[in-house]
């Protein structure tokens, strides 16, 4: 679709985050005539996208998307509309009034911002329902779990959109061909957060061997290619080693990792997955690691992570979210504490463990974690924290680099909002 005769109001999910809701306004339809035609001649028209906090009579406080609050007035002769979440076309979009708004919708208001962006006047307001949004965002995230795949990055060719990704089964290492085209949605996560809503507009040739990746799309017979509706990549860092200290009351654990030797300081935030695995569940997967799967993961999971910074301990996955868990080959046959066997990737096991918390973790436990890259001083915070996982770390320690957690949340409820 040509971008500039439709106006595109999409959701995204990561996403999750994902997982936020986008609005992107160009004009209305073919003819280049704009709804919003009306506004002052001498100044060019803006626009903020947002949440609604309140409403009060003809003002709303609009939190955008970068966090900001607004003061918007809405003129008495705005034009205002309500689509539905993934419609590209303004001109079956009922009209709506004032009164119809509610607090939690989304919406994108266009007019006149003040001289100190604080407030804005609205000449236009396009809404999408809370209630919209929501189901919008559960239907991706459902979306993401049956036609999402994910892996380490380990090759790009942007000249035929091609990205190559390595992804740990429990049967071992496989490669797959992520094919992108020019519809395809490259979306690419801040550097220093956890969020879906943070993810922004990307193209192929930011994505680097070693980041981690997720795509939602349709897979080949045989697994080993990919057509990507959507793609969603970050650079995030994998520790896998003991805990040293826990203080509860900041969030935080202190971790050693087992491949650097490099003490980590983990945040825990609201976002964060912790999960354990059962004992049984773990000894299945260091089972089948230290057979078929463990040299094949060292040598292609290890190899990547090693060529992209080593010492660093830099790797990538999945989305993102949310942006919990996808699809990793054939349907099969549950194991001890929900977890599937066969053809099931560690993401998709990992997945169905049921939330934990940080009082779960005790002193010398063995985890798993994926976090953002942090600082140089080891400060990183918690996209998934892993434990119960000694087994696996004694079978292939370095196996676990190369290990999707489904880092990327739609920015819900801890565990249950990746893509």
């Amino acid at each position: 679709m040509n971008r500039r005769f439709a106006l595109s109001v999409f959701v995204c999910a990561f996403n999750a985050a994902t997982s936020c809701v986008f609005l992107a306004p160009v004009c209305a339809s073919a003819t280049g005539r704009d709804p919003f035609r009306q506004a002052p001649a001498q100044a060019p028209v803006a626009k903020q996208v947002g949440v609604i906090k309140s409403i009060d009579g003809n003002a709303i406080t609009l939190i955008t998307d970068t966090g900001a609050s607004i003061a918007v007035q809405v003129a008495a002769n705005a034009k205002m509309v309500r689509v539905a979440p993934g419609q590209t076309d303004l001109k079956t979009a009922p009209p709506i009034q004032l009164s119809d708004l509610q607090i939690g919708d989304r919406i994108l208001v266009r007019g006149q911002p003040s001289s100190d962006g604080k407030s804005f006047q609205a000449i236009g307001v396009i809404a999408m329902s809370r209630s919209d949004v929501e189901a919008k965002k559960q239907h991706d995230r459902e979306d993401w779990q049956k036609r999402g795949i994910g892996g380490l990055v380990s090759s790009v060719d942007p000249s035929i959109g091609t990205i190559t990704i390595s992804t740990t089964t429990l049967a071992g290492t496989k490669s797959i061909a992520v094919h992108t085209t020019k519809d395809t949605i490259l979306r690419r996560y801040a550097p220093d957060s956890i969020s879906f809503d943070d993810a922004k507009s990307s193209s192929i040739d930011q994505i680097k061997p070693g980041d981690q990746l997720r795509a939602r799309g349709t897979r080949s017979a045989d697994g080993s290619e990919f057509a990507a509706e959507e793609v969603v990549s970050g650079a995030f860092r994998n520790i896998a080693g003991t805990i040293s200290s826990i203080d509860s009351n900041s969030n935080t654990i202190a971790v050693m990792d087992l491949i650097t030797k490099k003490p980590f300081a983990v945040t825990i935030t609201s976002q964060s997955q912790l999960r354990r695995l059962p004992p049984e569940v773990a000894q299945r997967i260091a089972f089948r690691l230290k057979g078929a799967g463990a040299n094949g993961a060292n040598s292609s999971g290890s190899t990547a992570a090693a060529s992209n910074g080593g010492a660093s301990n830099r790797s990538s996955t999945n989305p993102s979210t949310q942006p919990s868990g996808e699809s990793g080959g054939p349907p099969a046959s549950a194991g001890p504490g929900g977890a599937r066997t066969g053809q099931a990737d560690f993401q998709q096991i990992v997945s169905r463990m049921p939330p934990a918390a940080l009082g779960d973790f005790n002193k010398n436990d063995a985890v798993m974690i994926v976090a953002t890259e942090g600082t140089a001083s080891g400060q990183v915070t918690a996209i998934t924290v892993l434990g119960g996982v000694e087994p696996i770390l004694a079978a292939a320690p370095s196996a676990s680099q190369s290990m999707t957690l489904s880092p990327w949340s739609l920015g819900g409820a801890q565990g249950g909002d990746s893509p």
